[in-house]
């Protein structure tokens, strides 16, 4: 799974995928489309859970959960007819699962804003705008198709015909399609259209280091927590790009130092990068033995066969039965033995709904 870090240019975005990567791989320079290419990059998911599990287990072996972060070029306005490096944008964005908005809620005369002055909500309206015009062409596009088979007494294809003109009606009020009101049995068909503003969105909102202690004293953080509640039913963070990057060269522990002389707790990207995981829809089972202590990615709503097969597809072929327990009751009982002899392990079966945090050994016939 990928999310992509996009937004204006000069806002942040590869100073912030620097940070979150832990890498020097994209260019962060004071110009316009300093990344052209995008850069990739693997992102361990930050588990609080982990090390105290590692000492139930008795390893020093601890392997966190990971997803792909995608630093895109910055778009301007007119993206959506090629303006800038528009078309190799939506092309990129088109590749990942949800999207990471940079806005720049920081002044600062000596960085350049290509559009002349800072103003957050503006920038959100401007990719916004240009993600829906560009979704107004596709759904055109597939109207007219799909209109061609209707025509030719295909039910699948009349449905879609007249999902697309709702949705198209929606687009053409300026509105992103994920904000559109559905019945439960349309959110499939809606997907199979892979509309650019169908994908999640969080926005990041780009502030100085003075600014971390009390965020929500910026005037422009204040204005997009209220715009994207509003507009985009979506949820908005506090990032500062730069002394992220400073902190990802440090050591764990001179890094909380730091914060905590800042009046900060924890680390934005540490935040931002579990916010982002559960927005795709992700979440963390976890392994525990001498050999190590693991969190294993699954899709929420999966189930205890689907899991199995995360780790291995022989686990899933042949499977009988998982042993779970609750991260939170096997910390409070100290040992599997005691979480046992407590209640608290179960036996669960392939309907099982896997839940995050549930330490798990499954049990399975081997294949041949």
């Amino acid at each position: 799974m990928q999310a992509g870090i996009v937004g204006l240019p000069n806002v942040g975005k590869s100073t912030l995928f620097n940070a979150v990567t832990r890498t020097r791989k994209a260019e962060a320079a004071n110009y316009p489309f300093c990344t052209i290419e995008p850069n990739v990059g693997i992102v361990q998911v930050p588990d609080s859970r982990l090390e105290p599990l590692a000492k139930i287990a008795k390893t020093q072996t601890i392997i966190p959960a990971a997803i792909e972060f995608v630093d895109i070029a910055g778009l301007v306005e007119g993206a959506s007819k090629g303006e800038g490096l528009g078309n190799q944008f939506l092309a990129n964005i088109r590749q990942v699962d949800a999207i990471i908005q940079v806005v720049r809620c920081f002044e600062d005369e000596d960085i350049i804003h290509n559009m002349g002055s800072v103003d957050p909500v503006r920038d959100i309206e401007v990719i916004t705008t240009e993600l829906v015009l560009a979704d107004l062409q596709s759904v055109d596009n597939q109207i007219e198709r799909q209109a061609r088979k209707a025509k030719g007494m295909d039910k699948e294809a009349a449905a879609n015909v007249a999902l697309l003109e709702r949705v198209r009606e929606h687009l053409n009020e300026g509105r992103p399609a994920n904000t559109i009101e559905l019945h439960e049995d349309e959110y499939p068909r809606l997907r199979q259209f892979f509309l650019l503003t169908t994908k999640p969105v969080i926005f990041a909102c780009n502030v100085k280091e003075d600014d971390l202690a009390d965020p929500s004293a910026n005037k422009f953080v204040q204005a997009v927590e209220a715009y994207v509640r509003e507009h985009h039913n979506a949820a908005s963070c506090v990032i500062c790009s730069k002394l992220e990057e400073e902190l990802s060269e440090m050591s764990l522990a001179e890094a909380t130092d730091f914060l905590h002389e800042l009046g900060v707790q924890d680390s934005g990207v540490s935040q931002l990068i579990q916010a982002t995981y559960d927005l795709l829809g992700l979440a963390s089972f976890l392994t525990a033995g001498e050999k190590e202590v693991r969190a294993w990615t699954f899709h929420k709503g999966m189930k205890a066969p689907e899991c199995a097969g995360v780790i291995h597809t022989d686990f899933q072929a042949g499977f009988i039965k998982a042993e779970v327990v609750a991260y939170e009751d096997l910390l409070a009982a100290g040992s599997k033995a005691h979480a046992r002899e407590a209640g608290k392990l179960r036996i669960e079966g392939k309907e099982y709904l896997f839940k995050d945090g549930d330490v798990v050994e499954f049990r399975f016939n081997k294949t041949s």
